[in-house]
Formats: C-alpha cells, sequence, structure tokens
C-alpha cells in the first residue's frame, strides 16, 4: 500500500510549497514531486494596460525580487518602443542590478541556507533557523544584514526606493546619481568586496564539512542556460547560451528569440510551469537557470577576485559542475563578483552622466527582456498594439525554469535516503535542503488568484486549548 508523506509547507524559501513523497510499507519510494498549487494571473493583468505602467506593475509580483521584474520589464518595453535605453540609464540600470544581488544572494546564504550548514541537517528546527544564528554568532548576523543594507542602498539610490522600484520609464530612467550620491556609496561596496571575500572564506570549509551531502543530495544533472557577454559571466545584458552535460556550447543565441528554442510543460500536479529546450523534446530537453548554471555557462568573470574564485572552483568540481548544493557556493562567487562590479561602476566618472531618457513614440510592436535575476534566467514578453496597449504578455521566471530538475532533484534524493514510511526530521530537512539550493522564489512563479495567503493561524491559550483558527 502506498502512503504519501507530505512535507508542508517548505521553509526558509519564498513563497509557498509542498514536497509529496509516495513510499510503500517497506520503506521504498516510487516517487516525490513538487506541488505548487497557486496561480499567478500577472500575465493577464497586463493585457489592457498602458505597456510603460508595466515596469511598475510587476514589481508587485514579488517582494523578494521587484528589481529583476523592473528591470527586465523595463528592457521589454524599449524594445516595444523600438528605441535605445539611454546611456546613462543603461548604467543605472545595471547598477541596480549589482545592488540587488548584493542584497538577495548575502540574505539567501545567512539567513536562509546557512542554519543547515551551521547546526547540521540533523539540528533541531528550533535551533536551525535565522534566530539560531543570531544565537550563535550575533556578530556575525550583524555584519550579515549590514552587508544586506549595502545592496539596498544601492536598489534605493538607482531605482527611487529599495522595494518596488518606480525610476525605469521608456527609454531610460528618471532620476540619476549624484557625486554625493557616489561619494556615499563607493565606500559601501568597496566594504562589500571585503565581506564578500570574509563570506567565501567563512563558506568554502564548511562545504568541505557537508561534501558528502552535497553529493547525494538533489541529484539532477542536466544542460544550463545563462546570460555571457563575450564569454564573460553577464547578469544584465548579453546572449543566451545553453552548454550541454559535457560543458560544450549547443547554442548561443539572442534573447529575443527565446521562443524558437524554449517550450513550457504543464504537470498535473503543479500549476508551475516547466520550460524544456524543445529541439530535445520533454523527456530530454530539461536544462537549469541558476548562480551554479551562470558559473557553469560563461568562460571567465570580467573582475579579478571572482574570476580566481571561478578558477579554483572548477578546479575543484570541473565544467559544468551539476552538485546542486554547490548552488550556495556558486552563490557566493556571484557575490563577490556583484560587489567587485559595483565597484567598477561608482568608480566610472560615467555613471553621474545626464543621458537618462531618450523619445519614444507608441507604435504595435513586440518586446523582450531578459536578465538574470538573482535565482536565473528571467524573461518578459510583451505584444503592443498601435496605441501602446498591451495585447499578450509572457513571463517565465527562473524557478519555473527549474521545475523539472527540483522534480528529479527530489524524487533521486527520496529513493537515496527514504528507506521508511515515518522517516525521521533529520531526512525530510535534507529533502528540503534539495528545495533550497534552488533559492526558488514561488511569490514569482504563481500567486493565489484569490489574494489570500495559504497561512493558517492557530491560537491557543497558554493551557494549550485551541481557541481560534483561521
Amino acid at each position: 500500500m502506498v502512503k504519501q508523506i507530505k512535507i508542508a509547507p517548505v521553509s526558509r524559501i519564498e513563497g509557498h510549497a509542498q514536497v509529496t513523497i509516495d513510499v510503500d510499507d517497506s520503506g521504498k519510494v516510487s516517487d516525490a514531486r513538487l506541488n505548487i498549487m497557486e496561480v499567478r494571473g500577472f500575465e493577464k493583468f497586463l493585457v489592457g494596460r498602458p505597456v510603460e505602467e508595466a515596469p511598475r506593475t510587476v514589481t508587485q509580483i514579488c517582494g523578494i525580487c521587484p528589481v529583476s521584474h523592473h528591470l527586465a520589464g523595463a528592457k521589454a518595453v524599449d524594445a516595444c518602443f523600438g528605441v535605445e535605453t539611454a546611456p546613462t540609464a543603461k548604467l543605472l540600470r545595471e547598477l541596480m542590478q549589482y545592488g540587488q544581488f548584493i542584497h538577495s544572494h548575502s540574505l539567501h546564504f545567512y539567513f536562509l541556507a546557512a542554519p543547515d550548514f551551521v547546526f547540521g541537517p540533523d539540528a533541531s528546527p528550533e535551533q536551525r533557523n535565522v534566530f539560531g544564528i543570531i544565537a550563535a554568532n550575533p556578530e556575525l548576523a550583524v555584519q550579515a544584514v549590514k552587508f544586506r543594507k549595502v545592496g539596498q542602498q544601492i536598489v534605493e539610490a538607482t531605482a527611487g526606493r529599495s522595494i518596488s522600484p518606480v525610476t525605469s520609464v521608456p527609454g531610460g530612467i528618471t532620476k540619476g546619481l549624484t557625486q554625493a550620491d557616489v561619494d556615499r556609496l563607493l565606500p559601501m561596496a568597496k566594504e562589500a568586496v571585503e565581506f564578500s571575500k570574509a563570506t567565501l572564506a567563512l563558506a568554502k570549509p564548511i562545504f568541505n564539512q557537508y561534501i558528502d551531502a552535497i553529493k547525494i543530495l538533489g541529484e539532477a544533472d542536466s544542460m544550463h542556460l545563462g546570460l555571457v557577454k563575450n564569454g564573460n559571466l553577464e547578469l544584465y545584458d548579453g546572449q543566451l547560451r545553453l552548454i550541454g552535460k559535457d560543458g560544450a556550447t549547443i547554442k548561443e543565441f539572442d534573447p529575443k528569440d527565446y521562443l524558437n528554442y524554449i517550450a513550457e510543460y504543464v504537470y498535473p500536479h503543479s500549476y508551475l510551469k516547466a520550460p524544456y529546450w524543445k529541439e530535445m523534446g520533454w523527456e530530454n530537453g530539461m536544462y537549469r537557470v541558476s548562480p551554479l548554471s551562470r558559473i557553469n555557462a560563461c568562460d571567465q568573470i570580467s573582475t579579478p577576485l571572482a574570476n580566481a574564485e571561478l578558477q579554483e572552483f572548477r578546479k575543484a568540481f570541473g565544467r559544468p559542475a551539476q552538485l546542486t548544493l554547490l548552488y550556495h557556493y556558486a552563490r557566493l562567487i556571484e557575490l563577490l563578483y556583484s560587489s567587485e562590479r559595483a565597484v567598477e561602476m561608482l568608480s566610472d566618472p560615467a555613471i553621474t552622466g545626464k543621458e537618462l531618457r531618450v523619445p519614444v513614440k507608441a507604435r504595435a510592436g513586440t518586446g523582450v527582456g531578459v536578465i538574470e535575476a538573482p535565482r536565473g534566467t528571467l524573461m518578459h514578453d510583451y505584444d503592443t498594439d498601435e496605441n501602446g496597449i498591451i495585447t499578450k504578455a509572457n513571463i517565465i521566471v527562473a524557478t519555473a525554469h527549474n521545475n523539472k530538475a527540483m522534480n528529479v532533484g527530489l524524487k533521486n534524493t527520496a529513493q537515496k535516503i527514504i528507506d521508511t514510511p515515518t522517516p525521521a526530521e533529520g531526512i525530510l530537512n535534507r529533502m528540503e535542503m534539495v528545495i533550497r539550493a534552488y533559492d526558488p522564489c514561488f511569490s514569482c512563479a504563481t500567486h493565489t488568484v484569490a489574494g489570500k495567503m495559504p497561512l493558517e493561524v492557530v491560537l491557543n491559550t497558554p493551557s494549550g486549548k485551541q481557541v481560534l483558527r483561521r
């Protein structure tokens, strides 16, 4: 008889998800899958709206990834109008991107991923969380908060506010940086470089300590997709490159042509779509996007410190590296890269330029905006009529690209580590670690149409008697 083990909700991720594991009386696992049961309606919300509203509207998709949606939406809007972004505005949008990576990657490592490695997968859930980190090392926790704040300060200076950006408009941006802004932000960015180096120095021995877990959790060998520019790691612009399991480039193409290569599959157990490489079909076309995919896809990194870390990483794990928990390691290399790039951009006098916007004129058109969100490749695709009104919108988020790999990784892991219908809490946490490695954002991927949070609140008296459940 098949019994279902449910892990619900999966903790320390963005949004809401459930893992279902089918296991028989002998403890043999026959299947495991990721359930995402909310529907995202933003593509429909956009239809009928003026396209210039899109970069501000799509920030409401998610409170964690608003910069990603703002920037991808802005690039798509510029393409709909058929204009090149004003030169200074392009620099400011890119700087905004690095600010987001600094705050998002530092948040994920210290507060979502680190508890599993600092205390161990079998530690008590009461300890294995952000409050456990604060109690164990309050000085480190304070530094982590300051680190994330650097990213938020850069985002606020370029985006108008630290969440839900408002500055990107058709053809450019509404707000430039002053020299006073640069004088304030540049020392912070330099400090972020030092903290990134310290974070890698802290994390690498921990990764080595848990290398056995890294080798068995989340196995999902795949192709990898990411932006590159002249072979370098790229987060804002460039070409999309797909590499195979042997590390060879399968295709490098203009992001606006993504529909020629990518199709979407729908699982019967989830509302989260699952893109795949069209030419190879659903069964064989699985690829991943992520920090690990990006450093697999690129030939090198343009900044010296991050590139040195990449070479050390490749010496240890090869190219492409496939171990899912190495996402954490790759994320920290990108953290260092983003900090170095922020220093470079803030040191460039062009960042205070005045070429903030080019004129635009409504027309019928199609615009595709592709950037790298912290979690992987993000695509916005809009069609407009002759009045600039959106007639069709399609959004593919990083978490969707990784949907099949997460399901494959869960099944492979469950079949390796579960041998009883009643596994211990630490075993179930290892299943959650597979999901956390991807840093998925289910808030981006899906939303409940009813606008309700799938959260149950239970109020008990001090004696344990339940007095309210909503």
